[in-house]
């Protein structure tokens, strides 16, 4: 990717998100940030673009998206960070906690890529990263509805890899286990999160996973559980 690359990070009041933000800055990519609170994006720097959108709603993203490549240039990087947890068994779980997850951990990854994808056809190349998870590859007793979500996002990975390689879009996952952000740390006990990893260490592996670099790499799902 040239130093001119439009990226746009969605989900990027979060942590990661602020971390991936930060490290294609650095690498010198045009950073578009997205997040449905505009607040949570106030500290990001003020070189970043800074878009307060829906994630879940796909006509605001293709707005959204169209008006970016109108204004600052066609996106050729695209990372989604929008995602979100709950606990419960499978014999628990309610129609309201399976639609919640997803529609925030599923949908935003479908209607984003559906968004960014025709002007990153009309390029000729692109990248896409999306954040799954370890309990979508393996499945984790207590967290139903969360890991079929994941899964399913896993399985779309793959299935937008077949389907946009040929364009030369590349589509890859990251799939951490725990990272450690100020929520997680207010909820968990020490001995889970000494198996953490930084937000930063993640945004890393993002940053080269959308790097010419990586050129070679598309459909893959790439385990972060750290130590």
């Amino acid at each position: 990717m040239s130093q001119a690359t439009v990226a746009v990070v969605a989900g990027a009041g979060g942590a990661l998100g602020h971390a991936t933000t930060a490290a294609l800055a650095a690498d010198g990519f045009t950073v578009v940030a997205l997040d449905r609170n505009e607040q949570a994006m106030s500290d990001l720097p003020g070189a970043v673009r800074k878009e307060a959108a829906d994630p879940g709603d796909p006509g605001a993203v293709t707005r959204l998206i169209d008006r970016i490549a109108a204004e600052v240039g066609p996106p050729g990087v695209l990372v989604n960070t929008v995602g979100t947890f709950r606990l419960g068994d499978a014999l628990d779980t309610t129609p309201e906690a399976l639609r919640l997850m997803l529609d925030v951990n599923l949908g935003p990854a479908l209607w984003l890529t559906q968004a960014v994808a025709p002007h990153m056809r009309r390029l000729g190349s692109g990248a896409i990263v999306h954040m799954t998870a370890r309990p979508g590859l393996e499945p984790a007793g207590g967290m139903a509805a969360y890991s079929v979500s994941k899964a399913a996002l896993v399985h779309l990975t793959r299935t937008l890899d077949l389907e946009l390689r040929p364009d030369g879009i590349r589509v890859n996952a990251v799939a951490p286990q725990l990272i450690d952000t100020a929520a997680n740390r207010a909820a968990l006990p020490a001995d889970v999160l000494a198996h953490a990893v930084s937000a930063e260490a993640i945004a890393g592996v993002i940053a080269f996973l959308v790097s010419d670099a990586a050129a070679p790499v598309s459909g893959a799902i790439l385990p972060a559980y750290g130590a």
